[in-house]
């Protein structure tokens, strides 16, 4: 793990890396409105400018990044299109709003995990480290319970269960948390605007919600894909 210091290389960079974190569900919200179908239906197809955003978006963290979050933007990008192709073509968990995976989702996926990464590395949340961690457990057992329970989303109590695996691997490394967040809000975003939807069962047998909010597990192992490379 690297500190504060090695995150935020000037306090220039600091102040512009918080900003691009937290206009992050800004761009959600506008990028995955301009992809909807409520848009293409009533204004024009805004897919192209949609990848154009994110493209823009992520060469502008890139560019106020230190080496090992760059590092991270160029590797997840082309792992998480492998994710993509495994999880939405072969296995069928999941389907975009037309028949092609869409260019700005790889792209999208590092803009969430930059997110979480910057957010992780804030001097708060470094200053508060373990009183967040108390709080990811306890929030995230009542989500996935509340899911299972309530939503019968049976697929989120399995997923949800590996996610803790992951988490306890990695002493409930907070960052593994904030990347969690981003990929919460991004799922119910696109399901919200029908950019895509989760299949009612995963697996072929297990029922699951729209979207399952277990599948941070599968962001998660990207991320320890990501840090032995």
């Amino acid at each position: 793990m690297i500190n504060a210091a090695t995150t935020h290389t000037t306090p220039g960079v600091k102040h512009v890396q918080l900003w691009q974190a937290w206009l992050f569900p800004v761009f959600v919200w506008v990028s995955l409105g301009l992809d909807s179908p409520y848009f293409r239906a009533h204004y024009f197809e805004g897919r192209l400018l949609t990848t154009a955003l994110a493209l823009l978006y992520v060469a502008f963290i890139y560019k106020t990044a230190d080496a090992y979050l760059r590092r991270l933007v160029l590797v997840i990008v082309p792992l998480t299109y492998i994710g993509e192709l495994i999880f939405c073509k072969l296995l069928h968990m999941y389907d975009y709003a037309g028949e092609a995976i869409p260019l700005y989702v790889p792209v999208g996926h590092a803009l969430v995990y930059a997110s979480g990464f910057i957010f992780a590395h804030t001097a708060w949340a470094m200053r508060h480290d373990a009183a967040l961690k108390l709080f990811f457990k306890i929030f995230f057992i009542l989500l996935f319970a509340f899911s299972a329970l309530v939503l019968h989303d049976y697929f989120t109590l399995l997923f949800g269960g590996l996610f803790f695996l992951v988490l306890r691997r990695k002493r409930y490394e907070n960052l593994y948390c904030f990347v969690a967040l981003s990929v919460i809000f991004t799922e119910v975003s696109g399901v919200m605007l029908n950019c895509w939807n989760w299949r009612g069962t995963m697996l072929w047998v297990i029922p699951s919600g729209n979207p399952p909010i277990g599948a941070v597990f599968i962001y998660a192992g990207a991320m320890c894909c990501w840090q032995k490379l």
